[in-house]
């Protein structure tokens, strides 16, 4: 194979890990995000049960996109790294918060209080510094033969803070629609209340960030106007999801908003991957330009395509052991 297929083999690769990651990780980060405003404990009891046995293996698509990531366009990392340590750090201490929760709030009853805010905490600052990464991908930062010459906080902007906060109101909405799903009673009556009013806030910060982000990245802009026929059929589809997922909330449907909310991410996520192609690293550097050699690419690459499998089959049969409904007083202790 010639670099430029090994090239978009990985790219593809790399994509669907960060997809999948953003998918499932999300909706349990959701979840920890509106932790604070659950009825009372026997619905914090349910929503940490309905995510509590799959949480761990949804973030091994966060290591596999990572791992791919470095493995294939090593020079991302040389620059994105440098750019976002605060970003990354503050991810990362978050995910650990999060899972450090998981482990000691059914055990802890004096200070259960403090890992349910350590639970929510630390969902809302992993969302947040996320939502902030995809921002500065966007609006791009100061490089200069793929090096970072800008400076520790060039990453927080108005435009990534409002990136930031845009994700956090996606992964409760994922949340909410994931509890519509998985729980039953005045936990899921809950969620159907929040779920449209969660809605509305992702549109409105969609449609700023849509205004917005043309004054912040040019290439975006000639992107969107030079193509206009192809790159909105995926905001086109994004709003389908929307009214989808609406209406299933108002006729009471218990799985359809949940798959509705996975629609309005994919294609979300879609339109930020056509709005870039084929940058990779801002403002110009393309994904070919950061490729590692194609013999490392395609050692690499016998050895990826074992294991998306493999990751695949056991997520599967995961969710197949676990599917139904949390009841109060059953689950993960």
């Amino acid at each position: 194979m010639e670099m430029f297929d090994l090239s978009l083999i990985w790219a593809a690769i790399i994509g669907f890990g960060v997809i999948m990651y953003v998918l499932m990780d999300g909706f349990d980060l959701g979840v920890g995000i509106l932790f604070p405003f659950a009825p009372d404990e026997g619905s914090r009891d349910v929503m940490m049960n309905s995510v509590a046995p799959v949480w761990d293996g949804n973030e091994t698509w966060l290591v596999l996109g990572g791992a791919g990531l470095l493995a294939a366009f090593p020079l991302v990392y040389a620059v994105f790294l440098p750019a976002l340590y605060i970003g990354v750090f503050l991810m990362l201490a978050g995910l650990i918060f999060r899972g450090i929760a998981f482990e000691f709030r059914f055990k802890s009853h004096r200070n259960r209080r403090w890992w349910n805010r350590a639970f929510c905490w630390g969902s809302a600052v992993a969302a947040f510094a996320q939502g902030a990464v995809v921002g500065t991908y966007i609006q791009g930062f100061a490089v200069e033969d793929f090096v970072y010459v800008g400076g520790p906080l060039d990453w927080l902007t108005p435009f990534t803070i409002l990136t930031g906060v845009g994700l956090m109101a996606g992964y409760a909405l994922l949340g909410a629609t994931w509890l519509i799903m998985k729980s039953e009673g005045h936990t899921q009556d809950w969620a159907y209340r929040l779920a449209p009013r969660l809605l509305l806030a992702v549109l409105a910060v969609f449609a700023v960030i849509s205004l917005w982000t043309p004054f912040v990245d040019d290439y975006v802009r000639d992107r969107w106007f030079g193509q206009l026929h192809l790159i909105w059929i995926f905001p086109a589809l994004a709003l389908a999801s929307a009214a989808w997922l609406w209406r299933s909330v108002q006729e009471r449907r218990e799985g359809q908003p949940f798959i509705a909310t996975l629609g309005l991410f994919v294609f979300t996520y879609l339109g930020l991957v056509v709005s870039k192609w084929p940058v990779i690293v801002p403002p110009d550097y393309t994904l070919w330009e950061a490729a590692s050699a194609p013999e490392s690419q395609l050692f690499l690459l016998l050895g990826m395509l074992f294991v998306i499998p493999i990751v695949l089959a056991y997520t599967a049969w995961t969710y197949w052991i676990f599917r139904g409904k949390v009841r109060e007083g059953e689950g993960y202790h």
